[in-house]
């Protein structure tokens, strides 16, 4: 495993729509542990393979279970019902933002084996994810400021 560095905003990379992932390859899964190292190297919650400059829809969050990799993520649902919480990001080094986002969501993903997972996220849980969502639809915490 190795660390990756992780892209600044204004790269422009930042604010592409990620494509989606067709095959999960070796080296798919050998991104997902060097973004997994690179994450806790940062102390990161959650990180997004733009961050690290691959346009691809995949995602990491950290969870008390261990590392969660989300490859092509859809939210399927979110509530009615939000919070506004202050929100740092990697690539904005500096920034803390007060972003409003639903309390509750359903999400569908692919895992890194391969397999389909539907579940429902709540919480701190639920606004990373929406977070790093965010960033495969080349959308940073700083254009939330602007709302």
């Amino acid at each position: 495993m190795s660390s990756l560095p992780i892209i600044k905003d204004p790269n422009p990379l930042l604010r592409q729509k990620a494509a989606k992932i067709k095959e999960i390859t070796p080296e798919i899964k050998q991104l997902i542990l060097d973004m997994e190292k690179t994450m806790n190297e940062h102390k990161g919650i959650g990180l997004a393979a733009p961050q690290i400059g691959k346009s691809i829809q995949l995602c990491l969050i950290s969870t008390d279970k261990g590392t969660l990799a989300l490859i092509n993520p859809l939210i399927l649902w979110k509530s009615i019902r939000k919070d506004t919480e202050e929100e740092g990001c990697l690539s904005c080094p500096g920034a803390t933002i007060d972003v409003k986002r639903s309390k509750i969501i359903y999400v569908r993903a692919l895992n890194q084996n391969g397999k389909f997972i539907i579940f429902r996220a709540k919480g701190l849980f639920a606004r990373v994810i929406q977070h790093e969502v965010d960033h495969l639809k080349g959308i940073l915490i700083i254009d939330k400021n602007k709302n």
